[in-house]
């Protein structure tokens, strides 16, 4: 199992579900950005997953582009 550790942009809750914005920990502007989901929440771990289904990363990056407004420039590849 690699780590890689991600600096968090944003996080959001829509449907009850918890998502974070997050990017390689890193001094690049033009950094690549993943969102991602939580899938599991116990006492000791928080696992989070990338999000992958074209509809729900769709969706999530537009909550994501309204909170930050214009402070990043969210594309989807």
């Amino acid at each position: 199992n690699d780590k890689i550790e991600f600096e968090v942009i944003e996080q959001t809750t829509i449907a009850g579900m918890n998502y974070l914005l997050v990017c390689e920990d890193g001094e690049d502007d033009a950094s690549e950005a993943f969102i991602l989901k939580e899938i599991k929440n116990n006492a000791d771990d928080v696992i989070y997953e990338e999000v992958i289904d074209d509809i729900e990363l769709s969706a999530v990056a537009k909550v994501f582009g309204e909170l930050l407004d214009d402070e990043v420039d969210i594309q989807i590849d």
